[in-house]
């Protein structure tokens, strides 16, 4: 037994879909896995990040924060 992996493009999906459904060999098992990857909620925090000033102080400031916050 073999298994392959296609990343097939949306525009493409059904077509691929209904050619490999209906080629009808025996041996032939077809498991779809739509997992979309979205990334968004990283670019939201990125820009929580970046309007922080947190990228404006030195190593020794943040540390210093959190010391100050924390210990």
């Amino acid at each position: 037994m073999h298994t392959i992996k296609l990343t097939i493009e949306d525009n493409i999906y059904q077509n691929i879909m209904f050619l490999l459904s209906n080629l009808n060999v025996k041996g032939l098992k077809i498991e779809e896995d739509s997992t979309v990857e979205d990334w968004s909620h990283l670019e939201r925090e990125i820009d929580k990040g970046l309007s922080s000033g947190v990228c404006n102080k030195s190593h020794e400031d943040i540390i210093s924060d959190i010391k100050r916050k924390y210990a």
